[in-house]
């Protein structure tokens, strides 16, 4: 399936949606803040600050013009997130490779709200909300509120950048038109395990890696310089760039990725790091995917138990029974898909993926309990909306960058699977660990856009090392359901750093609400205070 790096099953984006009511607000169709005032720009100028690597020097040190924000907003959700008070935006210059830094150049989306307590300012907090291909710009704006509310807001600059190639970052990676990615979204033949439909699947790959060369402007050059290897000397320039001796970082789920990459090239330039949501660094893509796979079963019984003690419950009042009863609502899509109405039908894959959706925040199981009532009904508004929220689809039916540029990071940042028997044993291992997301159909050996894809991986799985490198501080979540808990420990072990456990069903929890753990990981960012061994939060 074009639009992730597995044909099936799915490998869902590791991402927080900027704080945990942002999706909801949406659903619940809230009314925005007034919009932003318009301000003259500001430009800032200092000479490099820290390291600078041989050659770099102008990048280092280059200045930057800061301004209002709704320019850079290039989807509807980064519309709205833009209209917050206080912000400014502008755009860093980066190598487009970075062994040539003399060649072709790019520019960074980067957004900030200032400390309210400059005197007292340690410096930037500098924020990723994962993917990856999510709007680290959107994810900042969205925390601005709950960052005000504790010490962070006065002690530190919260910034958030778009990654290369991303959102307001220029050029974008480009793959799909809407109206592709929503015949895309239309078709349940993806995962047909027989000759002819692996023949019809692996075309769609081969045309959607071509797509991305062609439309992605620079082209091959720009698809092998998109992964985190890259990311992370980006995020050192933006460091020198916003004043800071060293970087205080907040990064969620696939975040935590850069975070332990930028550790493990930049140690020495580390000043804090909190990573929620953690991905394992020695994982690899299959054990990754199947990991994932046990997070959102995991999660699914939690809401069909939630569900059941509810009269309206669409699963039936029988945890026990919750997989097959959505197994029997969602699977006669594949044949008889619901109208939405515009000319939209919700398919097989769009219902599961509105359930993947829902369940990476207990806040939205009540839209997908309501969701598979209405399909019920032969509705599916609901379970409509929660996939576009998922899949960044605006109202003109135009959508957001995180879906193409997901394939593209991962196609870089990991090793390639083309072994058929490998990849069916990943399938089989997948939907043992996630019953409900069995369709009940042949898998497939289909070979995914990254074994067609024009340049070679750049990083594989390995023990980061990280000598030098100060304490860090990992949050897991116990029954995450995008970046299961192990994970957590094993990253907060790879780096030699502390472990906060919260015990929960959600993906990630720092900057959500959660008293416990917002007082320790903020005592963290500020004065270096890790956490005792063994602390555990629960919830409020």
């Amino acid at each position: 399936m074009s639009r992730h790096p597995s044909a099936s099953p799915k490998v869902h984006p590791l991402v927080v949606f900027a704080a945990a009511g942002l999706l909801a607000t949406t659903l619940a169709a809230c009314t925005s803040k007034p919009d932003q005032a318009a301000s003259a720009p500001t430009v800032e100028s200092h000479a490099p600050v820290g390291p600078v690597p041989a050659g770099l020097d102008r990048f280092y040190g280059q200045s930057m013009s800061w301004s209002a924000c709704a320019p850079y907003a290039t989807s509807a959700d980064a519309r709205s997130a833009f209209k917050a008070q206080g912000i400014e935006c502008g755009r860093l210059t980066v190598p487009l490779n970075y062994d040539k830094p003399d060649g072709q150049t790019i520019t960074i989306g980067v957004l900030r709200h200032r400390a309210s307590d400059p005197g007292e300012k340690i410096g930037s907090l500098v924020v990723n909300p994962g993917g990856p291909g999510a709007s680290g710009m959107v994810a900042a704006a969205g925390l601005i509120d709950q960052v005000s509310k504790s010490d962070l807001g006065d002690r530190f600059d919260l910034v958030g950048f778009d990654p290369r190639g991303i959102g307001a970052s220029e050029p974008q990676i480009q793959c799909l038109t809407g109206p592709e990615r929503d015949a895309d979204r239309a078709d349940d033949s993806e995962t047909d395990g027989s000759p002819a439909g692996v023949t019809k699947q692996e075309t769609e790959q081969k045309d959607f890696a071509a797509k991305c060369a062609q439309r992605t402007k620079y082209g091959d050059d720009m698809l092998a310089h998109v992964g985190t290897r890259d990311v992370i000397k980006d995020m050192d320039v933006l460091r020198s760039v916003l004043g800071d001796q060293k970087l205080t970082y907040l990064g969620y789920s696939y975040g935590t990725r850069i975070g332990s990459t930028y550790a493990e090239t930049f140690p020495k330039n580390v000043r804090a790091l909190v990573l929620d949501g953690a991905v394992d660094p020695t994982q690899s893509p299959e054990d990754s995917l199947v990991a994932q796979g046990q997070g959102f079963g995991g999660a699914f019984n939690e809401f069909a138990k939630w569900c059941a003690a509810r009269q309206d419950c669409a699963l039936g009042n029988n945890p026990a029974d919750a997989t097959k009863q959505f197994q029997d609502l969602t699977r006669r899509l594949i044949d008889f898909p619901v109208p939405v109405g515009d000319g939209r039908k919700l398919s097989y894959d769009d219902a599961t993926t509105g359930a993947i959706q829902a369940l990476y925040q207990q806040n939205l199981w009540e839209y997908l309990n309501t969701g598979l009532n209405e399909l019920k009904l032969q509705r599916g508004a609901t379970l409509e909306k929660l996939a576009d929220i998922y899949n960044e689809r605006n109202p003109d039916g135009s959508y957001g960058t995180t879906q193409d540029a997901f394939v593209a990071i991962r196609c870089v940042d990991d090793p390639r699977v083309t072994d058929p028997k490998q990849i069916l044993e990943g399938q089989e291992k997948y939907v043992k660990a996630a019953p409900f997301l069995d369709d009940g159909r042949q898998p497939s050996s289909a070979r995914d856009a990254c074994a067609f894809w024009p340049v070679p991986n750049t990083s594989k799985p390995h023990e980061p090392n990280v000598e030098g490198l100060p304490k860090t501080l990992t949050i897991s979540t116990t029954n995450d359901p995008a970046t299961p808990y192990q994970a957590g420990v094993n990253l907060a072990k790879a780096l030699k750093g502390s472990l906060l456990t919260f015990e929960g069903t959600q993906h990630t929890v720092f900057l959500q609400g959660n008293a416990c753990v917002d007082k320790a990981a903020t005592a963290y960012l500020i004065d270096g205070t890790t956490p005792p061994d063994g602390t555990r939060c629960k919830a409020n």
